[in-house]
């Protein structure tokens, strides 16, 4: 079952959160937590439309970069320098707080890697990416949801099921398992019709809950009520603008941070697709870039305390050509960039087994070739936080995957 409502905007929310809302999470039983203190959380940010690693991690230590990536190639020196990782690979200079987060040993990036899709479609990209399966056609589920559901039974992180943030629920996260879905936009009335028919199960199936959920609407109601001629606060930026990201991720951390709210979220930001103008330190991409970085700034400060177990995880369908094309962009490519930061993290790395940029080492002569699986890089994050084991990871989460395995010591 997937539970998908709309809720206001992140400031509205806190005052809501105080009078019990959000499902009435305020009002549910506390739950003990792991004996030794841990309490792991998991974040996976989807980018659609193909993000350009070779802009967001330039590795400007290869001979052979600024020459094929031209004018939007990174650069350690000029107005607009990149920021040093390490003696090969640089970061977007729009991205200041990964690169603190990174020095910091809580970021990490794993350059070369590709999902096992080869075709550069995007709708078919996304659902592999998504979906956990090899190949596309797969869109009732999703592999994070699927994680959810093979946890043990009474296990808190299911208990607590998972987060969708955007205004339909990403396909990753679709499926069996408990799913709160959560909008940065205004709240339909407690009356309307999907508040009735969530209410009506839970009096079906869980009376005690159905009482939780009934407190948390009245919540909502008086607090509704209680702004009736205010000027109702408008939604920032869509998904796609750095307002946007920036205030997804601030709404996701205030419902992330509570001792009862979701350990497990996913979020997707659109706008990747870079063929024209995609600019490299500055321009199109770098402000999208600057959007996701503020996200990261939104997760560490929303979180508090709790950042120190998060582990959060960014991922795109495909990357894009190592050569730009004729309208100072780039297009549909295969490695790209994962990128990981958050406490949890074992942090202040490049993890690459770089394949070079000549043309005889390029996929297919124009792509840069992946040479890390992405489900091994999310296989390993669900095995450290949540301790799924590798034949469940290979069977069910990702099924038909026991050839690829879990990437060891990405958390701390």
């Amino acid at each position: 079952m997937s539970l998908l409502c709309e809720v206001p905007d992140p400031s509205r929310r806190a005052v809501l959160m105080t009078g019990g809302a959000l499902f009435a999470w305020a009002y549910m039983p506390r739950l003990a937590r792991a004996a030794d203190n841990r309490d792991p959380r998991l974040i996976v940010i989807v980018l659609r439309g193909a993000l350009d690693g070779l802009s967001a991690v330039g590795p400007v230590g290869d001979p052979d970069y600024a020459g094929l990536h031209g004018d939007i190639a990174l650069s350690l020196t000029g107005p607009h320098a990149a920021l040093p990782l390490d003696g090969f690979f640089a970061l977007n200079p729009s991205m200041p707080v990964f690169a603190r987060l990174f020095k910091n040993s809580q970021a990490a990036v794993v350059h070369a890697a590709a999902t096992g899709y080869r075709d550069r479609s995007h709708f078919d990209g996304q659902d592999v990416l998504e979906s956990g399966f090899a190949g596309p056609g797969h869109v009732a589920t999703g592999w994070l949801n699927r994680a959810l559901e093979n946890l043990p039974s009474g296990d808190r992180v299911a208990t607590l099921g998972g987060l969708a943030v955007g205004p339909s629920t990403p396909l990753v996260i679709r499926g069996a398992a408990p799913v709160l879905g959560w909008a940065p936009q205004s709240l339909p009335a407690p009356s309307d019709g999907f508040a009735a028919r969530v209410l009506d199960l839970y009096q079906h199936r869980d009376t005690v809950l159905a009482v939780a959920l009934q407190k948390g609407l009245d919540a909502d109601r008086m607090a509704l009520d209680d702004q009736m001629g205010a000027k109702a606060m408008k939604p920032k930026g869509g998904p796609d603008s750095a307002a946007g990201m920036r205030q997804a991720a601030q709404g996701a951390a205030k419902l992330m941070a509570a001792d009862d709210g979701p350990r497990i979220a996913a979020l997707a930001f659109d706008g990747w697709d870079t063929h024209v103008n995609e600019g490299g330190a500055t321009g199109r991409l770098a402000t999208l870039l600057g959007g996701l970085d503020g996200a990261f700034e939104e997760f560490e400060k929303g979180l508090g305390e709790r950042w120190k177990d998060t582990a959060i995880v960014v991922i795109t369908e495909f990357g894009r050509t190592a050569q730009i094309n004729g309208t100072v962009g780039t297009d549909h490519g295969t490695g790209t960039v994962v990128l990981l930061a958050g406490g949890a993290i074992k942090g202040g790395r490049v993890i690459a087994d770089w394949p070079g940029l000549k043309p005889a080492q390029l996929y297919e002569q124009r792509d840069l070739a992946p040479t890390s699986d992405v489900r091994a890089v999310l296989k390993g994050l669900l095995a450290d936080q949540f301790g799924l084991s590798a034949g469940t990871l290979g069977d069910k989460v990702f099924p038909e995957s026991a050839a690829v395995k879990p990437m060891q010591g990405l958390v701390a």
